[in-house]
């Protein structure tokens, strides 16, 4: 009985993105509309479809927005690179591709089956009225039709069962199962050495000479990148807003003229006993359940202390009845129309007559009521006065923006008449091409920085333009030193030359003395210094170069020596000496089992993939995506 999708729309919402609409990442609401002006090359083809370089970009804001979202502090460099668009254009391709498939292989499901779908699906549930239909006002908020819903689910059942079958087919055969978990689990027992190149720093003290062979050898190591000590101004609404005067009066007036803001939002705690009566049943049907609602209502009335116990003894609401009722506290809007109107105008303790709805015939009682107060005036000042502030800022933003464009682009050889203008701030930073870690507000800004190192700025000494480096916030940069990348000069980095010189000497000896070793231990059977049972689960702490060529040594003929040189980790000398049964995981192999089946299903339906590809002819054209990958400003038809 509950208006149940606008109580929980947020938690609706997220199933419909997370559970439904998985391809409208790529496509939008309304289908799978062609984002195309006339000139717009395409990228790709899908069984003859085109699909556009408009398109892609289009899908790839979307992605980036979608994962912004999901993550909030996530480096927005890291989402606009050329992997990641690739990454987008390929999903792209393969949900045009499940399209075709399920239309070709008729795989849509028809109207009756997709009602049936509808009603029983568990991930739509929030999405359906009590009687099994769609939530038009939903959809309508979130700028969706019914009929475009409709065909986007049919859609998206299509295109599972393309894959759907395969993906459940995943079965390895215990052979190949065994020698997938073997990989990963066998163990071998070893005795080892390792030589430590930090045992042998100490014996090391390279000759100047040898750190300026070095230095010579490895000098693109020690480059000073490029850098320019900047000033700067930044126009925001802070700025604008801080000269703005706000009389008691006026602030006064958006507090009463806003007072539903800050009054607390009545809420109201009710039981109910429902008795059901679908508005489609017959009339006499409906007369009858009416009759046994007023029955209780007499019953209640008479003894009001009894309507817990009658509502959990009759009560059809199965979500209440157990509760003896009880719909906890709600505020408007959470419940239908009726019942709502007969709750907010009792008094708690009063008892409603038969209440007609929708789902049948209720009777009700108010339990309690809270909220309604109102914030005192000075409580919430601070609040209203950024809030008035604010929107006057915003107000005069647009005219101050355009006094601040002007004037660093007419008097481009100082910031200082900017600053006079619109009092603003001078500030001064030291910057590169990219963004520092951890830089925020303009110096975060890719657009101002490329300004900033543009020919303009570098080789004309002019102010950079007005450059948006925020919502309302404009910023202009001033270039007073540069420093082109240079070559650090020896003195500058003797102690990092050095310690590299004997980083690199201490493990030739380390690896002097391993070799030196193993050779002995190929040559008599002594036991080295260490023991250790070892797989790639569990390594013993040991270099993954030396788990590695443990696993790979042929014990066909018996125990058998190997070295391994770990670069700057050292040299180690181990000796294999047997095979040990693999370790049994907490709950056996059943649990990697699986994992071996769904990595196996992951492959087959890769190769089912590569599959469709060729028989719907999917095609991608190369040129066209490495010129939208290295960021050209067009692409040519």
């Amino acid at each position: 009985m509950f208006d149940f999708v606008r109580t929980h729309s947020k938690l609706m919402l997220g199933l419909m993105v997370l559970l439904i609409f998985p391809s409208f990442i790529f496509f939008g609401i309304q289908g799978y509309s062609r984002f195309t002006d006339g000139s717009a090359a395409d990228v790709a083809k899908v069984d003859g479809r085109g699909i556009t370089r408009g398109e892609w970009e289009a899908a790839h804001k979307r992605q980036v927005e979608r994962m912004r979202q999901q993550m909030p502090g996530v480096d927005a460099k890291l989402l606009d690179t050329p992997e990641f668009k690739r990454q987008t254009l390929d999903a792209l391709v393969q949900d045009y591709l499940l399209r075709s498939a399920a239309l070709k292989l008729h795989l849509l499901p028809g109207d009756d089956r997709l009602a049936r779908l509808f009603r029983t699906d568990p991930s739509l549930a929030g999405l359906r009225n009590a009687d099994g239909t769609i939530n038009r006002d939903l959809l309508a908020a979130q700028g969706m039709s019914a009929e475009g819903f409709i065909e986007q689910l049919r859609q998206d059942y299509g295109q599972r069962q393309v894959l759907g079958a395969v993906r459940a087919s995943g079965f390895v055969p215990p052979a190949e199962a065994n020698a997938a978990l073997d990989a990963m689990l066998q163990r071998r027992e070893i005795q080892f050495e390792r030589f430590d190149p930090a045992a042998y720093a100490a014996k090391v003290n390279p000759s100047d000479a040898e750190l300026q062979a070095y230095y010579k050898a490895n000098e693109k190591s020690f480059i000073a990148p490029e850098q320019a000590s900047i000033e700067y101004v930044l126009l925001d609404l802070d700025t604008i807003g801080r000269d703005i005067s706000l009389p008691e009066a006026e602030l006064r007036k958006y507090y009463e003229e806003n007072i539903a803001r800050y009054t607390a939002a009545e809420e109201r705690r009710a039981s109910h006993i429902l008795i059901k009566a679908d508005k489609d049943m017959p009339a006499a049907e409906r007369a009858k359940a009416k009759a046994r609602a007023e029955a209780l209502l007499a019953e209640v009335r008479k003894a009001p202390a009894s309507f817990a116990e009658v509502a959990r003894k009759q009560s059809e609401d199965t979500g209440s009845a157990g509760q003896g009722g009880d719909l906890d506290f709600f505020a408007r809007g959470a419940m239908v129309k009726p019942f709502e109107d007969a709750v907010f105008a009792m008094k708690v303790g009063e008892i409603s007559p038969v209440i007609e709805s929708d789902f049948g015939y209720h009777i009700i009682t108010l339990t309690a009521v809270r909220g309604g107060e109102k914030k005192p005036f000075e409580q919430v000042r601070p609040e209203i006065e950024a809030e008035v502030r604010k929107s006057l800022a915003q107000k005069k933003y647009s005219e101050a923006a355009e006094q601040f464009s002007e004037t660093v682009y007419q008097q481009y050889d100082s910031l200082q008449p900017v600053i006079d203008k619109l009092k603003l701030s001078k500030h001064t930073a030291t910057v590169a091409r990219a963004p520092a870690p951890g830089a925020s507000g303009p110096l975060a800004s890719e657009k101002l920085l490329a300004a900033v190192f543009g020919n303009e700025a570098l080789k004309n000494k002019r102010n950079t333009d007005a450059v948006e480096v925020g919502p309302s916030q404009l910023a202009s940069a001033r270039v007073v030193k540069y420093e082109p990348a240079h070559a650090l000069p020896l003195a500058d980095v003797k102690d990092r030359v050095r310690a590299a010189v004997v980083a690199e000497q201490a493990a030739a000896l380390a690896r002097k003395d391993g070799e030196a070793k193993l050779t002995a231990a190929r040559q008599s059977e002594a036991a080295l210094p260490s023991t250790a049972t070892v797989s790639r689960v569990q390594p013993q702490n040991l270099p993954r170069a030396v788990i590695d060529a443990v696993l790979r040594a042929d014990l066909a003929k018996g125990p058998v020596a190997i070295g391994v040189d770990a670069g700057e980790q050292g040299y180690v000398v181990a000796r294999v000496l047997k095979l040990q049964p693999r370790e049994q995981p907490p709950g056996g192999d059943a649990p990697l089992k699986a994992q071996v089946d769904q990595a196996w299903a992951a492959a087959e339906t890769e190769a089912y993939l590569e599959a469709l590809k060729k028989r719907f002819k999917v095609e991608i054209k190369t040129a066209v995506v490495q010129q939208v990958m290295q960021g050209a400003s067009a692409a040519t038809p």
